[in-house]
């Protein structure tokens, strides 16, 4: 059965990626931290898969060692509480290579031009735009968004998130300080409630000031009612931006 035909009829991705037999085929070249491209074969089924272990992780200064991928498993779980869904499924296990990030492989529709699109007023730009905002993305380059061909965005590279401090560094800035929906804050309040009736979801991936800082983010924005506008104490955009 090729990958298509057993996605029509999956019903648990999620299960897939944690059961599934990874096998490495390739490597991306051009990621700073070891990014695996990997077949997750269950069932005689086989998923193309992005596999990201932690002890292929760079240290980096201001983030604790060896918590990316843990960071790649809070943003999915962020994505899909809050009903966003701009992250691909993501699981944390054990791997050829040990414990790992591995999320589903998005096909992209290569006729987007992404030096284009990602200056679209696109309302599905702005779900990730306020998803970055939450999760204090540091690093939201063009190349991180994933158009496909039924017309989701996703979003992928999300170690370097949730971190206590305002760092958010984006290319998505077209909606900086707009006044949010009433649909946006509604869906932020779920948010909120969510994460505060299920802890157990994310504790254990961040540390307790990150997730302090994740509420006090939400609240926020909540309050201010606006999306954030660039700080002029950081650069605003990554470097490269692609």
């Amino acid at each position: 059965m090729s990958s298509s035909e057993w996605l029509s009829t999956l019903t648990d991705i999620l299960s897939y990626l944690s059961l599934g037999t990874l096998t490495v085929s390739g490597r991306l070249v051009d990621a700073s931290n070891a990014t695996l491209f990997a077949q997750c074969e269950f069932e005689e089924s086989v998923l193309d898969v992005i596999y990201k272990p932690v002890a292929g992780e760079r240290p980096l200064w201001d983030f604790p060692d060896g918590s990316l991928a843990h960071r790649e498993l809070a943003a999915y779980l962020v994505s899909t509480i809050s009903q966003w869904d701009v992250v691909p499924p993501t699981v944390l296990r054990d791997g050829p290579f040990g414990i790992g990030m591995v999320q589903q492989w998005v096909e992209v529709d290569d006729s987007v031009d992404l030096s284009l699109f990602y200056r679209e007023d696109n309302p599905i730009l702005r779900t990730m735009a306020l998803f970055d905002a939450v999760i204090n993305n540091t690093d939201r380059k063009i190349g991180h968004l994933l158009p496909t061909k039924d017309g989701k965005v996703f979003g992928c590279d999300h170690g370097v998130t949730f971190h206590e401090d305002d760092k958010l560094r984006t290319v998505l800035w077209q909606w900086a300080g707009m006044e949010l929906t009433a649909r946006e804050l509604t869906q932020l309040e779920h948010l909120k409630s969510s994460l505060n009736e299920n802890p157990e979801k994310i504790a254990g991936l961040l540390t307790e000031s990150e997730i302090s800082a994740l509420y006090n983010r939400i609240k926020r924005l909540m309050s201010d009612r606006r999306f954030p506008i660039p700080s002029e104490d950081w650069p605003a955009v990554p470097w490269p931006p692609f």
